[in-house]
Order: structure tokens, then C-alpha cells, then sequence
């Protein structure tokens, strides 16, 4: 943006901060930095506002002055999505952080957007319970950007998705209205759309300022076990197998690269003699196959497949998959990665979810993309790019968004009508 325009524009005005300042208080409104731009478009303003009603009249007033809000919570997944077509005040809720209410004899929980899950976590322990959501980066992913990106991982096959979590949220909308839906114990359905709708949604419909949400007991212990395979096919026959079977497990993931041959991880919660019965079980089932003890750590897999030390060259993709085509699938992967010459690794959970990152030159990550989306649309399946070297050429992060887009445009235009909230980040340009 050149300087004449940055002069023109009622984000940095003198009365507009002034108005804002007087909202929120001085030492909240400061000047967008460089460490606050959101692949690459530079904002101009960052607020921190302390209540939902200070969330509310914020958007409201940029609303009003035809200004676009960021919606950010722990910066963890900032670049998922697509660039925003314009970005003038980033949006914070780091002062959004309390736990407000743990109604542990109802399983239930009401907590701030802006409250890491590891703080959330750590709260819930105290009477032994958890929200049993296993999402990137805990210690810095908040309440509400892990909703709005609709994180979850292994744990899923056990627990449900968020959607399944979520019973109640309350969100601010662009015109300052405060909305909510849902409750404070788990037999109240009323509203019960809004948590769900918000959910996925990458803050493109209202602004997350707290949520409700179902809890579940602190397991008493918890084993991992690792069962090594020799090829892609005896992965696929043996996840199905022990999803056919009597075995109690809470969750199933399958390790793939181009290096090493597939390994399978499954965890178990219980008791003491539960697990071992669980443990006698799962090796009858594997037969001759190699299992040994896993480290807890196993379950933070996912998050070695983003790019921390050479992001210039490495790609990390979503992709959803039938879970009875996983063998199919690592064949997608691996030509698509051959023909382009890249480095890969996969790692798929039982429900069809899964997680790819590819390493190599910009141009060929840009043409296995494009092929592997392809095949997996074909196929029944979605890759979403959640992070691409900056200097790709352009590639949509989410993909065909199929015949749900009329409805979706719908929905945006009823909640959020001038687009103010992350203008163009979400599927088919909302």
C-alpha cells in the first residue's frame, strides 16, 4: 500500500484511534507490526480487547468505517487458508483468557476464546477431566482458533470432532451483536447449530468469544503401542482389521514416507488390567506381526510434518480420504511425489483424515499439489494446502468446495454482509 493511500485510510486516523482508545484503553491500540501480517498483507492496526462486549463494539466501529478484521487468537495457524484479499485491524483475544466456568459435576465447561489449550487442559485436570481434543501446538493454539480451523487429531476416533465437543458459543458479529447458542449442560439442544456452524468456519462468520463444551474423564492409564508393516497394503488390511474387531482403542494412526516401510500406532486408555487384556488382544490380532511399546510422544507426530526449518522448499497438506482407501491413497502420494522428484511423508488416522508434507523445489510442490487434488477429488477425498511456500504460484488452499457453496455465501452474507471478517481466506473466496 503506497503512503498516500495508507494517509487516506480511517484506520490510521488520529479520531478513529482515538475512538478506540477510548473503548479499550490506550496501552490496547497500537500500530500493526511486520510480525503481524497474514501471508504477507500487512494490516494497520492491532487491538486487544479484555470482554466480549469490547469485542463486539470494536467490530462494529470497523464495520461501520468499511474496514477488514483478522480474527487471531495464539498465531499458530495464521496461514491456513487462502491470503486475505485485505486485512486493516488484526483482532486479538489474548486478554480473552479465563476459564469462566467448570461445571465439573455436569462434564461441562464454559472458557474464554483466548485461553490456550494447554491452560484449558491444565484447569480441567484439577477435577480429573479433559477436553479430550488433541490439537497442534497446545501450549500456544487458543479455544478459538483451534474452532475456527476445526483442529483436532487422534483422538477423534474416540471422542467425536469439535463439532461433537462444542455445546454452546457465544460470537460477535460485525454489526455488534452479540449472539448465542447452545448451553451450559449437555441435554440442551437449543441453538445448538451456531457452535456447530462457527466450527471450521476460519472466524469468516462471527468472532469466537467463548465456548461450551462437553467434558470426559482423565483416563486412569493410557499405552501406545507401534506395529510395524511391510508395505502399504498389509497397513490397509490390518487398520481395518482392528477396526472390525472387539478392541477397545481411542486412537489408530498409520506413519507412511518414502524412506521406511509403514508403522501403525494405537493407543488404549483404561485400567491397569484392562490395557493388558487390550495388549493380549491386539497381538492375537497382529499375529506374527512386530509390535512393540510406543512413546507417548508418537501422538505428536503430526506436528513434525510442518516446515520449521526450510518452509522455502516444504509443503504441508489436509487431505480426506474413504478410510477403506488408504492403501489407494499412499499411491496417490507416492506418484505424485516421484514424478515431481519430492521428498514425502503421510500420516493417516483411521476415520480418513490425514496429514502430508512434501519437500522439494517450489515449481514441482506446486505440480504435485495439483495432481494429488486431483486424483483425491476424483476419488471421493479434498487436500487443503494449510501451509505452501510463500513464493507458489497461486494455488487455492481449500479446493473444490462442491454444491454446498451457494449455501455458504448464503450464510456469509446473512452473518458477515460487507465481508469484514477475513475477506477471501475461506472456500470459494468467502
Amino acid at each position: 500500500m503506497n503512503s498516500a493511500a495508507q494517509s487516506a485510510s480511517p484506520a490510521l486516523s488520529p479520531a478513529f484511534r482515538d475512538k478506540l482508545a477510548d473503548l479499550l484503553g490506550a496501552d490496547h491500540v497500537r500500530a500493526a507490526m511486520p510480525a503481524d501480517a497474514i501471508l504477507d498483507v500487512q494490516p494497520q492496526l492491532a487491538l486487544e480487547p479484555s470482554t466480549q462486549q469490547q469485542v463486539a463494539e470494536a467490530l462494529r466501529i470497523a464495520n461501520e468505517a468499511g474496514l477488514a478484521v483478522i480474527p487471531r487468537g495464539g498465531g499458530t495457524k495464521l496461514a491456513w487458508g487462502n491470503r486475505p484479499s485485505r486485512a486493516d485491524i488484526v483482532l486479538s483475544t489474548a486478554r480473552l483468557n479465563r476459564v469462566l466456568e467448570h461445571a465439573w459435576a455436569d462434564l461441562t465447561v464454559t472458557v474464554e476464546a483466548g485461553c490456550s489449550i494447554q491452560a484449558l487442559q491444565q484447569t480441567l485436570a484439577q477435577h480429573g477431566q479433559r477436553l479430550a481434543l488433541d490439537p497442534l501446538w497446545p501450549e500456544k493454539a487458543t479455544v478459538g482458533g483451534v474452532l475456527s480451523t476445526n483442529d483436532s487429531g487422534a483422538l477423534r476416533l474416540r471422542f467425536g470432532a469439535l463439532r461433537d465437543l462444542i455445546i454452546g458459543v457465544t460470537i460477535a458479529l460485525p454489526d455488534g451483536t452479540l449472539a448465542s447458542s447452545g448451553g451450559k449442560v449437555v441435554k440442551n439442544v437449543a441453538g445448538y447449530d451456531l457452535p456447530k456452524l462457527v466450527t471450521g468456519a476460519l472466524g469468516t462468520l462471527g468472532f469466537i468469544t467463548r465456548a461450551v463444551f462437553r467434558l470426559h474423564p482423565v483416563p486412569r492409564k493410557a499405552r501406545s503401542f507401534s506395529i510395524a508393516v511391510s508395505n502399504r497394503d498389509e497397513a490397509q488390511k490390518l487398520v481395518l482389521a482392528i477396526q472390525d474387531s472387539k478392541l477397545a482403542h481411542v486412537a489408530l494412526q498409520s506413519h507412511f514416507s518414502a524412506e521406511s516401510t509403514p508403522t501403525i500406532d494405537i493407543l488404549f486408555e483404561g485400567t491397569e488390567a484392562g490395557l493388558g487384556a487390550q495388549a493380549v488382544q491386539l497381538r492375537a490380532l497382529c499375529q506374527a506381526t512386530k509390535i512393540s511399546e510406543a512413546s507417548p510422544a508418537a501422538w505428536n507426530a503430526r506436528q513434525e510434518l510442518w516446515p520449521f526449518c526450510n518452509p522455502a522448499e516444504t509443503a504441508t497438506a489436509k487431505i480426506s480420504i474413504l478410510p477403506a482407501d488408504l492403501s489407494r491413497t499412499i499411491e496417490f502420494i507416492r506418484r505424485a511425489a516421484d514424478s515431481s522428484h519430492l521428498h514425502w511423508k503421510s500420516l493417516l488416522y483411521a476415520i480418513g483424515l490425514g496429514w502430508l508434507r512434501l519437500e522439494g523445489p517450489v515449481d514441482n510442490l506446486h505440480r504435485a499439489l495439483t495432481s494429488l487434488r486431483s486424483e483425491l477429488e476424483k476419488a471421493g477425498g479434498s487436500l487443503a494446502a494449510l501451509d505452501r511456500p510463500s513464493n507458489m504460484q497461486k494455488f487455492d488452499a481449500w479446493g473444490s468446495p462442491g454444491d454446498s457453496l451457494p449455501l455458504m455465501k448464503a450464510v456469509k452474507s446473512r452473518l458477515d454482509p460487507s465481508c469484514t471478517l477475513n475477506p477471501s481466506r475461506f472456500l470459494g473466496g468467502i
